[in-house]
């Protein structure tokens, strides 16, 4: 088992329709890449995608989602 630090390590979480797992690219070509499956139980992330919103819905219920310009809605 090769074991290296993830910490600065930018990747992009992505779901798979059978959950979610984090994706590295390599940076000299970006058709290679390693998935990764998500096992921490407490990971501290960043977000920094400026598609990203945060919606608060009337029913209680908190979700993360594109931007609504993205998704079409007002």
């Amino acid at each position: 088992m090769k074991i290296k630090s993830a910490k600065g390590v930018r990747g992009h979480l992505l779901w798979s329709g059978n959950g979610y797992f984090f994706r590295v690219y390599d940076k000299d070509n970006r058709s290679r890449f390693t998935d990764y499956d998500l096992v921490h139980s407490d990971l501290e992330i960043t977000i920094e995608e400026e598609d990203s919103c945060l919606y608060e819905h009337e029913n209680g219920e908190n979700t993360l989602d594109h931007s609504p310009e993205t998704l079409g809605i007002e």
